[in-house]
C-alpha cells in the first residue's frame, strides 16, 4: 500500500511530457505492378460475340494471371468505357465492366486477387464482395487521374481512343475524357508500379463497338492490336510489318470458326506475300504470261530462250496489258513440267515428268523477279493427282501455282493425240483437296489452280467442281485457237453453265491465230480475262 501511494505520488509530480516507445515500425510495402499479363492458353484464341461484359471478362481471363488494381466501368456508359479503357492501357491492368453481370466480375476479381478498384463513371458494385477491397474513384480531371495512380497522364486528343480503331493507336499514357469515377470510396491508393506487357501477342480485332473494354485490356496485357474484317489473309499487307508472333487472339464475329481463323491468321502473319501483293490471288490482280518447256522450244515461246531472257519477255509481256486495267499485271510463267508422249516410258503412262529440281533454277529467278508461276500437267495414262504429288516441293514456294490439261488425259487403252482427252470433276477435285490442304497446313498464300478447256466434253459433271475451298482460287482457261470470232465462239461455249466461283482465262497463240489479238483487244473480252498465256 505504501509503495503504490509512492509511485503514484511520484507520477503526480512530474511536470514534463513524456514518450512512449511503441516498438520498432513497419516500412511501407514496395510498390507492386499493377497487374501481371499472361500469353494466352494457346497460339491461337477466338472470342466471338457481341456483348461488352463476356468479351471483357474473357480478354481479362486470357490475359492477366493477377490483378492488384482494376478499372470498372458501367457497361451502358460509353464515355465511361473508353476513359477506363485508356486508362487501362496506361496501367497495364484490366478493365472490367459492371451492371450485368457483376456475379462474373466478382469472380473475376477473386480470381485476378484484386485489392483495389478504379470505378470510372457511375458503377453499379452490387454483389460485388468489397470486403478488405480498396475503392478509389479516378477523378475526371487527367493531372487528378495522374496522382491518383501514380503515373504520367495526357489528354488524348478530341476523338481518339473512342472506338476500337482510335484506341488500337493511342498512346500509352493518353486518357480519354470522360466522366469521374462515382461510387463510396474506401481503404487507400496503394502505390503502384505499371503492369509489364507481354511482348509477342496480336490482337485482331473487327472493330465491333461492344470490343472497346476488351480490346483496352489486351492493349494493357501488351498487345498489339490490328482492326480488320473478315479473312486476315485479305489484309495481309497490314500486319506486313508485324514482329514475332507468339499468340494470335481473334475478336470479333467475322473470322469464322476458330480453325479456319487460326490458319488464316497465322498465313498472314507469315509475312509472305504474292508477285501481286498481299495473299489472295485475285484480289486487285490479273496475270499474263508465257506458256511453254525450258526443256524445249517446240512446246511453246517460254522455251525459245534462256532463263533470264524468259524472265525479260513475260515482264515485257505483262507491261503491254497494265494500260488496260487498274489491277496489277503479273508476268507469270505457265511452265510444262509433263508432257504427253506418244512412247509409254518406263511408268507405262504415256507422259515424261521431267525432274521437278531441274525447274527450281526458273522457278526461283520468277520469285525474283516478282512473277507467278503455274505448273503444267499432261498426265497421259496417269491421275493428276499422283503427278502434282510428285511436284510437292515446288508447291512449298508461294508463288507456285498448277494448271491441268485435259486434253491429254487419256484412258488405259487410248494414246495421246488419238482424241481429246478428258477429266472428270471428281478427278479434279481431288487434286483441288490436295492442293487445298498443303497450302492450309504449310501456311501459304492461296494458289491458282487452272483447268484448259477448249470443249465442253473435256471436263466431265462439271457443276460438281469444288470452287469452296478459301486456300485456292480455281481457273477455266479457254485455249482454243483460230480467229478472233472463233475464240469468242469458244469462249461463250466454254463458259456457259460454269459453277460460280470460277475466274477465267484466255490464251494468244503465236502462229495458230489468224489474226492475232493485241492486248487491248483481249482485254476487251467480256468479261475482261484475269490469265493470258501466250503459246
Amino acid at each position: 500500500m505504501v509503495a503504490s501511494v509512492a509511485l503514484a505520488a511520484a507520477l503526480a509530480g512530474c511536470t514534463g511530457s513524456m514518450e512512449i516507445d511503441s516498438g520498432p515500425s513497419s516500412p511501407p510495402p514496395d510498390p507492386q505492378p499493377a497487374a501481371v499479363a499472361q500469353l494466352p492458353g494457346s497460339a491461337s484464341t477466338l472470342v466471338t460475340g457481341d456483348e461488352a461484359v463476356p468479351l471483357a471478362l474473357t480478354a481479362s481471363r486470357e490475359l492477366f494471371t493477377q490483378a492488384q488494381a482494376v478499372l470498372l466501368a458501367p457497361a451502358d456508359d460509353e464515355a465511361a468505357i473508353a476513359r477506363a479503357a485508356s486508362l487501362a492501357v496506361a496501367l497495364g491492368a484490366p478493365v472490367l465492366l459492371t451492371g450485368e453481370d457483376n456475379p462474373g466480375v466478382g469472380e473475376e476479381l477473386l480470381r485476378l486477387s484484386a485489392t483495389t478498384l478504379l470505378p470510372v463513371g457511375e458503377v453499379d458494385l452490387t454483389g460485388i464482395d468489397l470486403t478488405s477491397m480498396n475503392v478509389q474513384p479516378v477523378p475526371a480531371e487527367t493531372s487528378a487521374a495522374g496522382e491518383l495512380l501514380g503515373i504520367d497522364l495526357t489528354d488524348a486528343p478530341a476523338g481518339s481512343g473512342a472506338d476500337v480503331h482510335s484506341l488500337a493507336d493511342l498512346a500509352r499514357g493518353a486518357v480519354v475524357s470522360g466522366p469521374a469515377g462515382v461510387a463510396d470510396a474506401a481503404g487507400h491508393m496503394p502505390a503502384l508500379l505499371t503492369g509489364e506487357p507481354v511482348e509477342g501477342i496480336q490482337l485482331l480485332a473487327d472493330g465491333a463497338p461492344e470490343q472497346l473494354a476488351a480490346v483496352g485490356t489486351a492493349r494493357a496485357a501488351g498487345a498489339t492490336v490490328t482492326v480488320l474484317e473478315g479473312d486476315p489473309r485479305a489484309s495481309a499487307a497490314q500486319l506486313a510489318d508485324v514482329g514475332d508472333t507468339e499468340a494470335v487472339v481473334g475478336l470479333g464475329t467475322s473470322f469464322g470458326d476458330p480453325e479456319t481463323f487460326q490458319w488464316q491468321a497465322e498465313t498472314a502473319l507469315s509475312g509472305t506475300q504474292l508477285p501481286g501483293g498481299g495473299q489472295l490471288a485475285f484480289d486487285s490482280a490479273r496475270y499474263v504470261g508465257l506458256y511453254g518447256s525450258p526443256h524445249t522450244e517446240v512446246l511453246g515461246a517460254l522455251g525459245e530462250q534462256g532463263t533470264s531472257e524468259t524472265i525479260d519477255r513475260a515482264a515485257q509481256l505483262a507491261s503491254a496489258y497494265q494500260a488496260h486495267t487498274e489491277d496489277v499485271v503479273v508476268p507469270t510463267l505457265e511452265i510444262i513440267v509433263t508432257v504427253a508422249t506418244v512412247a509409254a516410258g518406263g511408268d507405262g503412262n504415256y507422259s515424261q515428268e521431267w525432274p521437278a529440281e531441274g525447274f527450281v533454277p526458273l522457278v526461283e529467278a520468277a520469285a525474283e523477279a516478282g512473277q507467278y508461276v503455274v505448273l503444267d500437267f499432261q498426265p497421259g495414262r496417269a491421275t493428276f493427282l499422283e503427278q502434282v504429288q510428285q511436284y510437292e516441293e515446288l508447291l512449298d514456294y508461294p508463288h507456285v501455282g498448277i494448271a491441268l490439261d485435259p486434253e491429254w488425259r487419256i484412258t488405259a487403252d487410248e494414246l495421246p493425240g488419238e482424241r481429246i482427252g478428258s477429266v472428270s470433276a471428281a478427278e479434279v477435285n481431288d487434286v483441288i483437296t490436295y492442293v487445298a490442304d498443303y497450302v492450309r497446313e504449310q501456311r501459304l498464300p492461296q494458289k491458282i489452280v487452272m483447268i484448259h478447256q477448249f470443249r465442253t466434253s473435256m471436263v466431265t459433271d462439271r457443276s460438281d467442281l469444288l470452287t469452296s475451298r478459301p486456300e485456292v482460287e480455281i481457273v477455266i482457261h479457254a485455249d482454243g485457237f483460230g480467229t478472233p470470232e472463233q475464240k469468242q465462239d469458244t469462249w461463250q461455249s466454254v463458259r456457259a453453265g460454269a459453277p460460280a466461283g470460277i475466274h477465267w482465262g484466255w490464251k494468244v497463240f503465236y502462229d495458230e491465230d489468224d489474226p492475232r489479238m493485241n492486248s487491248a483487244e483481249v482485254m476487251a473480252v467480256e468479261p475482261m480475262p484475269e490469265f493470258v498465256s501466250y503459246q
